[in-house]
């Protein structure tokens, strides 16, 4: 499939494509809104108190980070939901799915995500939850926290005597040097010398307790940051929902439009016919409208229609067809039946009439005969009574029509054996005599695939022309129909893309009828002065 025909297909089933999208799009804006919008609060905290060491270890951020971990899973456990349930007074337990807990990678910082339909609540269940691992952890023991608050109030007591002892180092180290005698210089070094070892102690002391301080830092938790009180929900998006639905649901219509071109198996374009029967395509005939047979002879009925012209290009195309051995003899059928062919050649003859040429359309459909329908026309006698009665000859039963130099040999009483008649030799010598007689004489027969009756004529005359109803015709019959003809030699001269549409392959033309509605529309349309 070339490119040209990929967007032909998207044109033809557009509508189908933005209707799909359309009711995506507006129905998951719909489901959007009947969604209870959820909102997610976050705690942030931090395992150890590696961060505080003035030259912490290697092995002290490895085991803090092993401890975030596994307060992460500890998080979404029964006993802490339980305990953030009592503590907010909840009449149930906060719902494991919606609570979850991040490790911040490559650190000791772990993230606690609460979801809930109310952001306060939201918030509070995220704090509580970090408040219940601190609990779960030795951060917050008694004798641990009264231990350290004494060793905190003894240290600063030792920073004061340190600091006492080293200004009254210095002071005696200056009245030393200020000393005449070998006495008072004597008393001076033994006072520095015990201030100094005085000194030496406090500092051993002070080390050794900051060192307890710093004992058990590894398995602590402390909060960075609370949570904050959302305000704008993370569920449902409204906005991304709909694009989703939106993209998903062009990706299906078009995908469906696709499936339902490759599943259609009938001819549409010339192109097909072309793959399908290796026949060139004459003409495109647009959809005739009516009822009615005589409503169908739009030849006659709106000879100015742009539907008409198109009727002489097929006979224009017809003529130049054999141009070494011209047509004077034509079938036209069908492969199946209710493709249009009766009609085909009833306008088609017309047109050749209009163009000088003397014109009989023979119904040799002596099955479901359609032409005197078509030229309101008697069918008390006809083909069939030329056939087995010689006398009168042929031309007796020609009916004259409306139109100039056109001829009907409508089909007459339709006979048990209809193809033992189309097949005997009177019927070649009718078909010779109304030759001699006329210019032009077009045959219109049952369709091929139903009956023998076809292929059998298209043995004794100039030329076999196909119609082919777009939508309708499918390729297997298209092909077989072709090839029942090539069978026994017969000269197909070419398809008639019957009843397209006005999107189909550039051969639409507008009935008189479509041209008035779009007149008729214009004069009501409000805005027709404003545009002038």
């Amino acid at each position: 499939m070339e490119l040209e025909q990929y967007f032909a297909v998207i044109r033809k089933w557009l509508w189908l494509i933005v209707a799909c999208v359309l009711v995506a799009a507006v129905s998951s804006y719909l489901g959007t809104l009947q969604m209870p919008r959820i909102y997610q609060a976050a705690t942030t905290v931090m395992v150890g108190r590696v961060l505080e060491q003035p030259n912490p270890s290697t092995q002290d951020l490895f085991l803090s980070q092993q401890l975030a971990q596994t307060y992460a899973d500890m998080v979404r456990r029964r006993p802490i939901l339980e305990g953030v349930a009592e503590a907010l007074g909840l009449d149930y337990v906060p719902s494991a799915a919606n609570v979850s807990a991040r490790q911040v990678p490559g650190t000791q910082l772990l993230e606690i995500a609460v979801r809930d339909t109310q952001p306060e609540r939201a918030r509070a269940i995220a704090d509580i939850i970090a408040y219940q691992l601190i609990l779960q952890s030795p951060t917050e023991a008694g004798e641990e926290r009264q231990r350290r608050a004494f060793v905190q109030t003894q240290l600063e007591n030792l920073e004061s005597r340190i600091q006492e002892t080293q200004d009254e180092i210095d002071e005696g180290q200056a009245m030393l040097e200020s000393a005449n005698s070998a006495r008072a210089i004597q008393q001076y070094q033994a006072n520095i010398a015990a201030l100094q070892m005085k000194l030496s102690n406090y500092q051993s002391t002070y080390a050794s307790l900051a060192l307890t301080t710093q004992g058990g830092g590894v398995n602590y938790i402390s909060v960075i940051e609370p949570a904050t009180t959302p305000t704008v929900p993370i569920s449902p998006r409204v906005g991304e929902t709909v694009m989703l639905a939106s993209a998903i649901g062009l990706i299906l219509a078009v995908g469906g439009a696709f499936l339902i071109e490759y599943l259609d198996d009938t001819i549409k374009t010339p192109d097909d016919v072309t793959r399908t029967a290796n026949l060139p395509t004459l003409a495109g005939i647009a959809r005739i409208e009516g009822e009615t047979y005589p409503e169908k002879l739009i030849t006659v009925r709106h000879p100015l229609s742009p539907i008409v012209e198109t009727y002489r290009l097929l006979r224009t195309n017809l003529q130049f067809s054999s141009v070494d051995k011209p047509v004077h003899t034509l079938v036209v059928t069908s492969p199946g039946p209710t493709e249009g062919k009766s009609v085909t050649l009833a306008n088609l003859a017309v047109v050749m009439a209009q163009s000088g040429l003397k014109v009989v359309a023979v119904d040799a459909d002596l099955r479901r005969p359609a032409l005197h329908k078509i030229f309101s026309l008697p069918n008390s006698h006809g083909l069939s009574d030329a056939i087995l009665q010689p006398n009168p000859p042929v031309g007796e039963h020609l009916q004259a029509t409306e139109v100039e130099n056109l001829w009907v040999l409508v089909s007459g009483p339709l006979p048990p054996d209809a193809a033992g008649l189309l097949g005997s030799e009177r019927m070649g010598a009718i078909i010779e005599e109304l030759k001699g007689q006329m210019d032009m004489v077009l045959l219109d027969s049952p369709p091929s695939l139903v009956v023998a009756d076809a292929v059998i004529l298209g043995t004794r005359v100039d030329g076999v022309l196909l119609v082919n109803d777009v939508g309708h015709t499918r390729r297997s019959e298209a092909r077989q129909g072709a090839e029942e003809f090539r069978r026994v030699r017969a000269n197909l001269l070419g398809v008639v893309l019957n009843r397209l549409s006005r999107h189909r392959g550039g051969y639409y033309h507008q009935s008189e009828d479509d041209q008035r509605k779009k007149r008729r529309r214009w004069r009501s349309w409000p805005g027709r002065g404003l545009r002038r």
